[in-house]
């Protein structure tokens, strides 16, 4: 990789001398535009629309369109006055919570390398960030302009997000979002079941650009003078028109058939949806709390029963001594006297 920026990030009374290099690279298949008849490039002159002459790059400026035909012309001496041209400071401003920043203001992401003695201080404070868990809010300038942009660490290394402003990001202005729609619970349970069919954990290694393969299968069998067969893709009968229930649990059903799960069956028997679940759990919690009185009621007559058993049996042991000693005085009664 190519350093396309040295600077040093300041963090507070440290500076840290780094170089900048583009953290991601575009995969697309670009073309020329050439002549059809001959493959030859074709070439584009920089002509002015008043006076139709060629200009150099040396004659270029930059200008500023003001409106009714008027334009602001800005010299290299213009920019050259103003002080983020010669900056070379990434200047650490505060650090928050990650999940604080809406990815929809990251911009581009470029990685930051310590430069020369710094490399002490740059596992310091990439260390710290990490048991932090926050990111570092930074201002810098880049390619004549100043940038907010976030720094965290990927990798063991630091990386640098630049982002868009807030007044950059347009508001999302919608008819739909001023119309009073309402959703039901069950489309809604079954777009929610829909969504835990189709969860699982993002491993970006296994989706790839199909279109980009294919295109480049054309490109090499263009090289080698072979001809690419396409295979038949089989039309898919255009589907029949049906509710939005349907369609969530036709679609809860494919996604489930993918995973190699059975989908569910109308009717009594299958899986239970989410809205059957919930009613099934709820009326077996009314029965269960229908017969809670009954078995405390049999309970505490179970309990009644041993203590009166209890109680009763000292009685029947009392009673039992008692007869005894009856029992042998009358047996001595009724005994028969010897004869003198």
């Amino acid at each position: 990789m190519r350093a396309i920026w040295k600077g040093a990030v300041s963090f507070g009374l440290v500076s840290i001398g780094v170089k900048l290099y583009s953290a991601t690279e575009e995969k697309d298949i670009r073309f020329h535009q050439v002549h059809r008849e001959d493959g030859g490039r074709i070439r584009y002159k920089r002509t002015c629309s008043v006076c139709g002459e060629e200009v150099t790059y040396d004659d270029i400026a930059k200008g500023y369109d003001i409106g009714g035909g008027e334009m602001v012309i800005l010299t290299d001496e213009d920019f050259a006055d103003l002080p983020l041209t010669s900056s070379r400071a990434i200047d650490v401003l505060e650090f928050v919570p990650a999940e604080q920043v809406d990815p929809i203001l990251y911009n581009k992401a470029y990685f930051l390398e310590p430069e020369g003695t710094a490399t002490k201080p740059y596992v310091l404070l990439r260390d710290a960030l990490t048991d932090s868990e926050r990111v570092a809010i930074v201002k810098v300038a880049l390619r004549q302009r100043e940038q907010l942009a976030t720094l965290r660490v990927r990798e063991g290394v630091l990386l640098l997000n630049t982002m868009l402003w807030p007044d950059e990001i347009r508001t999302p202005d919608f008819g739909f979002l001023d119309e009073d729609l309402k959703v039901r619970p069950p489309e809604l349970a079954m777009a929610s079941s829909l969504i835990d069919s189709m969860t699982g954990e993002f491993e970006p290694d296994v989706f790839t650009d199909d279109y980009r393969a294919a295109l480049q299968e054309v490109i090499d069998a263009k090289v080698e003078g072979r001809e690419v067969v396409q295979p038949e893709e089989a039309e898919e009968a255009p589907a029949a028109a049906v509710d939005l229930m349907a369609a969530l649990k036709a679609s809860v059903d494919r996604a489930r058939a993918a995973r190699g799960e059975q989908p569910a069956r109308g009717g009594g028997g299958g899986e239970p949806t989410p809205i059957s679940s919930a009613r099934s759990a709820q009326k077996a919690a009314e029965k269960k709390a229908a017969k809670a009185p009954a078995k405390k009621t049999t309970a505490k007559k179970t309990a009644e029963k041993k203590t009166t058993a209890k109680k009763a049996e000292p009685a029947k042991k009392t009673a039992a001594k008692k007869a005894e000693p009856a029992k042998k005085t009358a047996a001595r009664k009724t005994a028969p006297r010897k004869s003198a």
